[in-house]
């Protein structure tokens, strides 16, 4: 799989991001359902149709105003499924090398699983803090003490397999998780219904690690979810009525533990902006961290062109730098 010599082409298929599963929580079957995958995009390499490359889940879209169709992957890092990373060039495949054209779409953004990207020439956006069993372990003094605090107030902390948790966790996570994205006024998009949670949950590879409050309820808990050699804290969440006890301290060093179980490094992400409150919350846990990798694909640059065009004559502006696509800026 050179990208040199064989001739790369990324075609389309209808198929819900089947093509892309593997046993790995972003890629699969029930968190491309929950994230609504609609695609697979599969890379093959000479005249064999089963000479698959690569494969991403992608989410097809519309966009506005026209009849053309771009592509985004999943949330989180579905990254590609290759099935075989032996034969992938150093620096990984040039997407110059890949003939993007009968895909039918004008852009994709790939999110990359973390580590290095299978396509060279992957842009580093924002930092992800990990705490990593094989590094000394990293904690502030004022976090250990207030989970020691809360032990002894009374806070009790479960871990249950996904597949096991049952409607009572499921609910009590869910209040939690909603409490925290109106606090922080987040997007409508991170506003999850339960059906959202009891998809993923079913995946193999996932717990709910709950802090319960001395009364037995859900005062904070997180989703661990096994992908590509890391335990993810993928979303969380603090009840209002329980804030000033900062349970979520208790969840996260339990959720270091069950990374060192299963000898995978916590994956913590990042903040929402560059160094902020969240982040430094992070960064007080983490030993590590990495830059999250995407890629920016242009399938058609005539039709990007002119889409872009298009928004600076209908906006007046020029799109924001770095956004991409340009046109849905």
């Amino acid at each position: 799989m050179s990208g040199g010599r064989d001739r790369l082409t990324a075609r389309l298929v209808a198929d819900r991001g089947a093509a892309a599963t593997d046993g790995e929580f972003f890629r699969s079957a029930e968190f491309l359902a929950a994230e609504g995958t609609t695609h697979s995009l599969v890379v093959t390499a000479g005249d064999d149709p089963a000479a698959v490359a690569m494969a991403a889940p992608l989410l097809v879209r519309e966009i506005p105003g026209t009849e053309r169709l771009d592509a985004i992957s999943p949330y989180g890092y579905p990254g590609l499924a290759v099935p075989d990373r032996a034969a992938l060039p150093a620096g990984g495949i040039d997407p110059e090398a890949i003939d993007f054209a009968p895909a039918g779409l004008v852009t994709i953004f790939l999110r990359h699983s973390l580590g290095p990207a299978p396509l060279a020439g992957a842009s580093a956006r924002n930092v992800c803090l990990l705490s990593d069993p094989e590094l000394p372990r990293k904690s502030r003094m004022s976090d250990r003490q207030q989970v020691r605090k809360n032990l002894k107030r009374g806070y009790a902390i479960e871990i249950v397999p996904g597949p096991e948790s049952d409607r009572e966790r499921r609910d009590g996570f869910l209040a939690a998780y909603t409490e925290t994205m109106r606090r922080t006024e987040a997007a409508d998009r991170y506003f999850f219904d339960a059906e959202y949670f009891d998809r993923i949950l079913a995946a193999e590879g996932t717990w709910l690690v709950i802090a319960r409050a001395p009364d037995g309820a859900v005062a904070a808990a997180s989703i661990g979810a096994r992908s590509d050699g890391l335990l993810h804290y993928y979303l969380s969440g603090t009840a209002d009525g329980h804030l000033r006890d900062s349970p979520m301290k208790n969840v996260i060093e339990a959720m270091i533990e069950l990374g060192a179980e299963q000898g995978l490094p916590v994956n913590f992400g990042g903040g929402i902006a560059p160094g902020d409150a969240l982040e430094q919350f992070k960064r007080g846990f983490a030993n590590r961290e990495e830059r999250w990798l995407t890629s920016e694909i242009t399938c058609d640059p005539a039709a990007a062109d002119e889409l872009t065009a298009a928004l600076a004559e209908r906006t007046g502006r020029s799109p924001e730098p770095g956004f991409f696509p340009p046109y849905r800026a």
